[in-house]
């Protein structure tokens, strides 16, 4: 039973400090809809979606209105497309993505992932064309987002999936040239995707996951923030452990509303409750920074040293926080470090405190990997997959999700600034050290092959 003062300070939290629901994401099985029949196929997945889909933003309306915590974004991930439309060439493909961004406008939800294809051991002919759909369906829908995954801890890296995926967001960005390779933000390559993430561009539902099942994204820097704040002003001589432990609280209480709204809007829909990502997801606004917590933590700005080992002690503690409040908690569970999409880390790179290399570093203790990263627009598709590949390796050598969302942004260079707005925000440039190379590396293809503690069973 939660004592008097922590239900009042969870109250707290709601009023004062930027605590909501981040994502309600329902996750939407399309492998009953296959056909190869475009006009059926497309007919199928829309009377899938919309008949669990149709009411999923009014009940999160209600239930959130019922306990006085805002659910921010609703959301839909379905099956991976590749496999459900590994029939369809890519011109049907790039039809598909605009149904379903038409379906998502149906429906009312902001994003729709799933446009996804897992490629850590070979590309299939499906995998191949939705690939090489992406660029035209990113860029002729608004609402719809991708994934492709090319690594695992199990299957290694597959260097031809990275060199694709560096064409690729290339293309996508020249497409999408006018809104600053907008294109590109709505595009993940991952090692070690999660089946069952709400938060996007990353979500789908995977293959094992079920027919249908609500997935729920909690956030919570600014409360994270607050407490800290807080406690460092009731005492001069508290402990890195003891914030540790107040940090693992507060994501204990965190993760706690969370489950209750989600567990509620799945009993109203008549759906399975899934998991519980307890990201802590920043925004643009003020006051729901991660970049402010290494602040409120005594470092001059997130990027500076120290900021590997901040980062690593906050994932640490969110994580602990939210496995005990919660038996199902899955997706990334950590700590997001987007540039573009907080306002303070956005402002650490333009003044010199975050370098690429130094966020790199970050990612190895962090739940994502390079997020929302703007670069130079001539950066060269060779040293472009070389960043990608560096990341996968950081995710199948540490047995964890990594993931990369870069962007470049054609006609401009380091140092100017970018403007996505919404929740993407906006940032200045970040300089690339040699990004004009062509090195030789990552054109030999193949698979770098998984690790040796990859071989257990």
């Amino acid at each position: 039973m939660l004592e008097d003062h922590e239900i009042l300070s969870t109250i707290e939290m709601v009023k004062n400090e930027n605590l909501d629901v981040r994502a309600v994401t329902l996750g939407v099985n399309l492998f009953d809809c296959i056909s190869s029949d475009l006009d059926t196929f497309k007919s199928n997945i829309r009377k899938k979606i919309v008949t669990h889909a149709g009411h999923l933003v009014s009940t999160c309306d209600q239930v959130g209105k019922k306990y006085g915590i805002k659910v921010v974004n609703k959301r839909i991930s379905t099956s991976p497309i590749a496999l459900v439309g590994a029939a369809f060439k890519t011109a049907q493909l790039v039809e598909i993505a605009q149904e379903l961004n038409d379906i998502a406008r149906t429906v009312n939800i902001d994003f729709i992932g799933g446009f996804s294809a897992l490629v850590e051991k070979g590309m299939a002919t499906g995998d191949l064309a939705l690939i090489e759909a992406l660029p035209e369906a990113l860029a002729s829908t608004q609402r719809v987002c991708a994934s492709v995954n090319v690594a695992t801890t199990r299957a290694g890296i597959n260097m031809d999936g990275v060199l694709k995926m560096a064409q690729t967001i290339k293309q996508a960005a020249a497409l999408t040239a006018d809104e600053d390779g907008l294109g590109c933000a709505k595009l993940c390559v991952f090692s070690n995707i999660p089946q069952d993430m709400p938060f996007m561009a990353g979500s789908m539902l995977g293959p094992g996951v079920g027919d249908a099942v609500i997935n729920v994204g909690v956030s919570g820097p600014g409360v994270v923030k607050k407490a800290i704040e807080r406690n460092l002003g009731e005492s001069h001589s508290l402990t890195l452990g003891q914030i540790a432990e107040l940090i693992k609280n507060t994501s204990c209480k965190v993760t706690r509303v969370g489950e209750l709204i989600g567990r509620e809007v799945a009993q109203e829909l008549g759906v399975r409750f899934g998991v519980v990502d307890l990201s802590l997801a920043p925004t643009p606004t003020v006051g729901d920074s991660i970049g402010e917590i290494f602040q409120a933590l005594g470092l001059t700005s997130i990027g500076v040293p120290g900021s590997t080992a901040a980062l690593a002690m906050l994932n640490d503690a969110v994580k602990k926080g939210g496995a005990f409040a919660s038996s199902h908690v899955g997706g990334l569970s950590g700590a997001f470090i987007p540039v573009s999409e907080d306002l303070n880390i956005a402002r650490a790179a333009e003044e010199g405190y975050l370098s690429l290399e130094k966020l790199e570093s970050m990612t190895c203790v962090c739940s994502v990997g390079l997020d929302m990263v703007p670069v130079p627009g001539d950066i060269t598709e060779e040293c472009l997959a070389g960043i990608i590949a560096d990341e996968m390796a950081i995710g199948m050598i540490n047995t964890k999700t990594t993931a990369t969302r870069i962007i470049p942004v054609p006609g401009k260079k380091a140092g100017e600034k970018v403007y996505f707005g919404g929740l993407l925000g906006e940032a200045s440039i970040m300089e690339v050290p040699h990004h004009l190379l062509k090195d030789r590396f990552v054109t030999f293809g193949g698979r770098i092959p998984a690790p040796i503690h990859s071989l257990k069973n």
